[in-house]
């Protein structure tokens, strides 16, 4: 059957959220606009008073609820299908597959009322034994009935909503939480079956950059409509409108979805219900931590030839135009200047200009620059003031440096910046364990930046199998248009998609690149995220065709028609047999909440992620749907967040899915393995344990985009498998007491919410 896009039937209480949702956006324009002449100082957010009222009402809510009949009868259903959960939620001494213990734990018996639909369990798996926290007696103490089934409803509501955009975009969901979700499909399914398509590295003796293997072209036409590249088999059918069968997405439906997830963030059940689980969490692992910890380190002591620094760990997210420290880039304009002065590198006016003329004209010789005059380090005087970290870019503060050194356009065709990224690829391949995904810039100024861009790649051979490839779209469109360089926004995205749309139709037309596309795993959004947008995006905006006014469009605009396109040319492209991409934006590193609502619906996994510490809600989410999240304190600490502040100890503590990451190690770091700094100071400053080094660089290698074959070389062959059934020791040095812990914490998480949704169907069958 033909995959589509489930449009929906706008009923009134969808209008009703989505009236809801354009005051809970009018809101966050308002506290933006009034914190934007504070946001250098620390404000206290939270009122001791009205913490108090708060705690006398939610007090005085549950007195009231204890004296109902009602509420007692469903408080008394509640809590033996809790007891049904927590007891297929712990693994029995049969389930395991390890040595029996001397004192094993044995399962209680499981109540089943007739009628009542099983409740999902998690799989067995091998593992030693460890000391559990587990909390018995009324489970829900401290938030009514009401509100605990209001909110894991919603809650519920919310992750059905980002399954449907992670498995029409073939992003990734986690099995463990659609299982819980009560999809049965999922386990008559692989478990490969989610996983994202990546092309294999070649072998070593295959040629990276052979053109023959392309498949055949097959003719079909591409027309954009509504800013979305829609696919048709011939020119018959695009004159009666029938495109091919693809999910098209649908921006009403897409909209009513977002609203139901903004009026959910404010929602007060919802938000108590979520500081509370979040608060649990992070003091469970704590507990965790304090009765376990030596037994997991003498799992990792007792395992052969692999330690911290011979695990696999990925930079997931790195600009190439910085991916060199600044001591690299002052080497080799050194190098450069010494060995080919006399050299053209530039035409100006007809006249070409040496490297020496260059310099003569900027009034400075290489041989007299230091690190400091280079001026490419972020320092105190960026803080809050990403138009200053921009300029950093320049060397020396001269653009023509820039474009010398760090573009793939210029009079050289990117020559000296394909020389640096391959040092920096040689690097990586001489410490053999550390992989990295540069992001390449393409603007959508002109549909020739794509065979531009896979012709530099080609040429210059700057393939390394220790790195993966990421293209940005820097959200720069208002700047395009002033300068009278695009129409309309829908150009933008025509000049951004359609080439890829031709070389996956007719790859034997586009060779280069079909080639160069086998080794882009992801798409990237960037920009300044702090710049302040007052425009809603909802299906009134105008379409990306006749959207051109020199304003910038917002964030969620960019994302929304970026996921649309990704989408549609992923099922072109999975129909194919090609590799798909995933969306990788950066999100929530400064400017709205909203940013993040955006996301969690179309990015497969995201950069920054700091203000998930400001929404308890989308925290929560975030952790329920386990969305990948890269994170990078150094880059942060001299932009918008102070180091001890950053949330990702926080966030690793709670279970969520963080990796490091540099961001731009020309800006913000010092040494040659930019990486492995962020992760020493890391370690240094929270105090994290090998254990918790290796679990982030498991999980940084889970969110990269490598291929399935890498991943089951570096983390073991059932990596793709969840809990500690899908962990390695031997390979990524995380042990299975954590891998459990981590698991079996999830599946109780999931299963409050199971538990809500059955509740009055076990309501009816106990009257």
């Amino acid at each position: 059957m033909p995959r589509q896009f489930p449009k929906l039937n706008i009923s009134e209480v969808d209008e009703q959220v989505r009236l809801l949702a354009e005051k809970v956006f009018a809101k966050v324009l308002r506290e933006e606009d009034s914190k934007d002449a504070l946001s250098l100082f620390t404000v206290p957010e939270d009122c001791p008073i009205g913490q108090k009222e708060a705690k006398e009402r939610e007090l005085q809510k549950e007195l009231a609820e204890q004296k109902s009949v009602e509420t007692a009868k469903r408080k008394k259903s509640f809590k033996m299908i809790r007891s049904q959960s927590l007891s297929l939620q712990m693994p029995t001494q049969q389930d395991w597959k390890g040595p029996p213990t001397a004192s094993p734990v044995m399962s209680p018996t499981t109540p089943v009322l007739p009628g009542a639909t099983s409740q999902p369990t998690p799989a067995p798996y091998a593992m030693p034994e460890f000391q559990r926290v587990t909390i018995s007696g009324d489970y829900c103490a401290g938030i009514t009935v009401e509100d605990y089934e209001q909110a894991a409803k919603s809650l519920a509501k919310a992750l059905m909503i980002r399954e449907k955009y992670a498995r029409l975009a073939y992003h990734r969901f986690p099995r463990t939480t659609a299982r819980y979700l009560g999809h049965r499909r999922v386990d008559a399914a692989p478990p490969e079956e989610g996983l994202p398509d990546f092309h294999p590295p070649p072998l070593p003796q295959e040629d990276p950059y052979c053109l023959d293997d392309a498949p055949p072209n097959l003719g079909y036409l591409v027309r954009m409509q509504g800013g979305i590249l829609f696919v048709y088999d011939n020119k018959k059918m695009l004159e009666r409108q029938e495109p091919h069968s693809l999910p098209y997405p649908d921006l009403e439906t897409y909209t009513v979805d977002m609203s139901h997830i903004l009026a959910l963030i404010t929602d007060g059940p919802t938000k108590t219900y979520c500081h509370r689980r979040l608060n649990f969490l992070e003091s469970k692992f704590s507990l965790h931590e304090m009765l376990n910890e030596m037994s997991e380190f003498k799992e990792l002591k007792s395992n052969p030839h692999r330690d911290f620094y011979n695990v696999r760990k990925v930079d997931t997210h790195i600009h190439a135009a910085a991916c060199m420290n600044q001591k690299h880039l002052l080497r080799f304009i050194k190098h450069t200047y010494q060995t080919e002065p006399d050299r053209a590198v530039a035409e100006k006016r007809g006249r070409k200009i040496t490297l020496r003329q260059v310099f003569d004209s900027l009034h400075m010789d290489p041989y007299d620059l230091t690190v400091d005059s280079l001026d490419v380090h972020a320092g105190r005087q960026t803080f809050h003031r990403f138009d200053k970290f921009n300029s950093k870019y320049n060397p020396v503060g001269a653009s023509e440096l820039r474009d010398l050194y760090l573009k793939t356009e210029n009079y050289l065709g990117g020559e000296y910046f394909a020389r640096m990224v391959k040092e920096v690829a040689r690097e990586l391949e001489e410490s053999k364990y550390q992989y990295s995904e540069p992001r390449l810039s393409i603007y959508g100024r002109s549909p020739e930046e794509w065979p531009n861009l896979a012709r530099w790649f080609i040429q210059h051979k700057v393939y390394s199998p220790n790195m993966r490839w990421i293209i940005q779209v820097p959200r720069i469109y208002d700047i395009f248009r002033s300068k009278k360089l695009l129409p309309s926004f829908g150009k933008m995205l025509e000049n951004i998609f359609l080439p890829l749309f031709e070389a996956t139709i007719n790859p034997q037309d586009h060779q280069e690149l079909h080639l160069f596309l086998k080794y882009v795993t992801g798409f990237d959004s960037v920009d300044d995220e702090s710049k302040h947008s007052d425009h809603m995006f909802s299906d009134k905006s105008p379409s990306p065709d006749i959207w051109t006014s020199e304003q910038n469009p917002p964030y969620s605009y960019y994302l929304y028609y970026m996921y649309a396109n990704i989408m549609v040319l992923n099922n072109l492209r999975r129909e194919r047999g090609l590799s798909t991409f995933l969306f990788r934006p950066h999100c929530g590193e400064a400017g709205s909440i909203t940013h993040l609502v955006s996301a969690f619906l179309t990015a497969d996994n995201i950069s920054h992620g700091l203000l998930l510490k400001k929404s308890p809600v989308l925290q929560y989410l975030y952790y329920l749907a386990q969305i990948p999240i890269a994170m990078s304190p150094l880059s942060n600490n001299s932009l918008f967040l102070e180091y001890s502040k950053n949330p990702l100890r926080e966030f690793l503590h709670k279970g969520l899915h963080v990796s490091l990451s540099t961001d731009d190690p020309m800006q913000f770091h010092y040494t040659k393995e930019a990486l492995m700094e962020e992760y020493a100071i890391a370690a240094q400053v929270w105090k994290l344990s090998t254990c918790d080094l290796c679990e982030i660089a498991r999980n940084s290698v889970l969110q990269s985009g490598l291929s399935h074959q890498e991943k089951q070389k570096f983390l073991g062959q059932n990596y793709y498998k969840e809990g500690p059934e899908g962990n390695d020791i031997r390979k990524t040095n995380v042990a299975q007491i954590r891998m459990a812990f981590r698991y079996e914490t999830l599946c109780n998480e999931l299963s409050f919410l199971s538990d809500a949704m059955k509740s009055e169907e076990i309501t009816a069958l106990t009257k």
